[in-house]
């Protein structure tokens, strides 16, 4: 059993099973049967902030709710967000080479920016290829997670974020915080006009995106879906690729044998094996 007597919420082995399936249901996400203690921890903040005194009744007031922030709040408490300034660096002189060959206007689509520094590691990498804060490039950067979302429409990080970057991009892509914001930064606004915040779920049938893109990051996202929805996902994204297009997924995600339509072109970067009658609009 889970429940153990020293934690300050019930907890049973009916409750996390609920929870597997409402996260599931609702985000797609494929918890493991170890993730007990995650789910748990993450989850007592939100009883214990709104006076719920035990998880079976805060899951049952989830169970067909049509409550939209408090499924949000759910959500938001058992995504992952782990990111860095030009993390998995292998893949941004791909996409530069990539943009170089391009013809202006480029759009490109980040689908789970999190805090923001997978969609503005893009913007400078843009800016570089350009030779410009201004390219003619737009980035839509999406996440499931509205808190993250937040976050990185604000454009403001800890100066630890930053210090594995070169002191080049340091002091062309950021300004530094004084004062009361010692220990700051902020990206500048001429990236944060490249990019573009929205909330949006994988998991939804329809998403709100009419055209095609130059490019899709779509990096260690997959990993925590099942077959069955990764594939789903996968045939989604097709009719969003321009022919050209490349799609870049995170370094320990493999669809070679789930897609006959992508073809492998780096590590972890894809492109449609077939490029005519390909390109359409949603």
């Amino acid at each position: 059993m889970l429940n153990k007597s020293d934690r300050e919420f019930d907890f049973t082995n009916e409750d996390f099973t609920r929870a597997r399936k409402l996260i599931y249901q609702y985000a797609g996400i494929a918890l493991a049967e170890t993730k007990a203690e995650l789910v748990y921890g993450r989850l007592s903040r939100i009883l214990r902030n709104q006076g719920i005194r035990s998880f079976k009744e805060y899951l049952d007031s989830l169970m067909g709710t049509h409550n939209q922030r408090a499924l949000e709040e759910f959500i938001n408490a058992l995504t992952t967000n782990l990111t860095s300034f030009f993390r998995e660096n292998h893949h941004f002189p791909i996409l530069a080479e990539h943009l170089a060959s391009l013809n202006a206007p480029i759009t490109i689509w980040c689908c789970a920016a999190s805090t923001g520094e997978e969609p503005y590691s893009i913007a400078m990498t843009a800016c570089e290829v350009f030779e410009t804060v201004t390219p003619p490039v737009k980035i839509i950067a999406t996440d499931i997670d509205t808190n993250v979302l937040l976050q990185a429409e604000s454009g403001i990080f800890s100066s630890h974020r930053i210090s594995k970057l070169s002191e080049d991009r340091r002091e062309q892509f950021f300004l530094r915080g004084t004062g009361k914001q010692e220990g700051f930064v902020k990206i500048r606004q001429e990236l944060r006009n490249l990019v573009s915040y929205q909330h949006l779920n994988l998991l939804n049938h329809r998403w709100p995106l009419h055209n095609a893109f130059d490019a899709i990051f779509c990096r260690n996202v997959m990993i925590y879906f099942d077959k069955t929805t990764q594939t789903k996902i996968l045939h989604q994204f097709l009719p969003l690729m321009k022919p050209h297009a490349l799609i870049f997924f995170g370094h320990s995600e493999n669809f070679m044998y789930q897609s006959e339509d992508l073809k492998l072109c780096g590590k972890t970067v894809y492109k449609l094996k077939q490029q005519a009658n390909t390109h359409h609009a949603l």
